[in-house]
């Protein structure tokens, strides 16, 4: 028997499981972590843009954009970097502000804040309080092509720059996290977010940016803005940056999502009967919305009719702060999935909280599989939406015979 701890809010669930049965979907070798040399060497040689010195004059006013506590980017190391950079050519301390983009999710508290941007960088810059609720923090700028509403928190168009500053990761519905993420749906007006998610649900797919309408979208939206510079990041189950692209917000955001691709897919023969997928523990496993991310990433690895078993906190639920039409949205998009395959979720959500979600309550893994065929095959993924399954030759063979 072998053991895997698979995360559940900021601790562990253990699971032993037979080897012969369950194949373990997890990358098989670490990757360093990137030295600060080599974080400041990507700023001084970005992709398709500028360095930041020939970029910002002295005088000018800049916005760093930052994930919120679900998007893991190692921003405070990065907002350090900037920062520095930033005073070094002569931009004052109060001409910086940072602002975190939350989207629909709820506000963060000073704590937060500070652990996102670093205390020694949350002490000396002003940070923009975001409420995509508000009307009278939005700037209004009419329709995309295909109708979307583009209205944008208004200090995207106060500062002379803005630099977006998140992780890459796979989404369910954009593709890739990162990038134009930061502004929409991030920065976006209510409802903005709610049509961009109820006009693109049936046509996302995660890992994929081509064709892929929710990213176009997004792309269009951020044009407005224009962004100066980007940094996008890749971290590692320590939250540490193993990855990083800098430079044009387009370009380099391209770039470092094929890289993630490349490193973050894993071949499968073929679907098996049974999948047992982790959120990824804390701040992975916060929400259902991250929940769902993990289960449409299960759901590459199982076969139709079978069994996801869906592992983690998800402590709030269908997510503080979200609005009544995206709370309706993910539970058709749960019970859509429901549909093909038994969901079970091993949760801090009680029966009736899970089942409004077309999920079936397990108090543990083990009383999960209790309802599950001992024979049937399975996947494990610890890493929740991080990793993705991908059918294609060179995989290990499906096991004949678990006896």
């Amino acid at each position: 028997m072998a053991t895997v701890e698979l995360g559940y809010g900021r601790n562990v669930r253990a699971f032993s499981y037979d080897e012969a049965r369950f194949r373990l979907l997890a990358p098989t070798q670490a990757v360093a972590p990137l030295p600060d040399l080599e974080v400041h060497a990507a700023l001084d040689q970005p992709i398709d843009a500028q360095p930041l010195e020939e970029i910002i004059s002295p005088g000018e006013r800049v916005l760093l954009v930052l994930p919120d506590v679900t998007r893991p980017s190692a921003s405070g190391l990065i907002a350090q970097a900037l920062v520095r950079r930033l005073v070094q050519l002569g931009i004052a301390a109060r001409d910086i502000r940072a602002i975190f983009a939350t989207g629909f999710r709820r506000a963060l508290d000073a704590d937060e804040k500070r652990d996102l941007l670093s205390p020694f960088i949350a002490q000396r810059i002003e940070t923009i309080e975001f409420d995509p609720r508000d009307p009278s923090q939005m700037v209004q700028l009419g329709h995309t092509a295909r109708g979307l509403p583009i209205e944008l928190h208004r200090s995207l168009f106060d500062a002379s720059h803005v630099i977006l500053v998140g992780p890459i990761s796979f989404h369910f519905l954009l593709g890739f996290t990162g990038g134009r993420e930061l502004i929409c749906p991030g920065l976006s007006s209510l409802r903005t977010i709610e049509e961009l998610f109820l006009s693109t649900l049936n046509d996302g797919a995660p890992g994929s940016l081509d064709k892929n309408r929710a990213h176009e979208e997004c792309e269009r939206v951020a044009a407005e803005v224009a962004p100066s510079f980007l940094v996008n990041v890749v971290v590692d189950d320590r939250l540490r940056p193993t990855d990083l692209c800098a430079g044009d917000w387009r370009t380099s955001h391209r770039r470092l999502c094929a890289a993630y691709a490349d490193t973050h897919s894993i071949l499968i023969e073929s679907p098996r009967p049974l999948v047992i997928v982790s959120g990824g523990g804390d701040p992975f496993d916060l929400d259902l919305f991250q929940a769902y991310d993990a289960l449409r990433m299960a759901a590459r690895a199982c076969a139709e009719d079978g069994t996801i078993i869906i592992v983690g906190a998800f402590s709030e639920g269908a997510g503080a702060g979200r609005s009544p039409r995206m709370r309706d949205l993910l539970v058709a998009a749960f019970a859509e999935e429901a549909k093909k395959r038994r969901l079970v979720i091993v949760s801090e959500l009680d029966e009736e909280q899970a089942r409004a979600f077309g999920l079936e309550a397990a108090p543990s893994l083990e009383e999960a599989l209790a309802n599950v065929e001992r024979s049937a095959l399975g996947f494990i993924m610890p890493y929740g939406a991080r990793f993705m399954p991908v059918i294609g030759k060179g995989a290990p063979p499906m096991p004949t015979d678990t006896a």
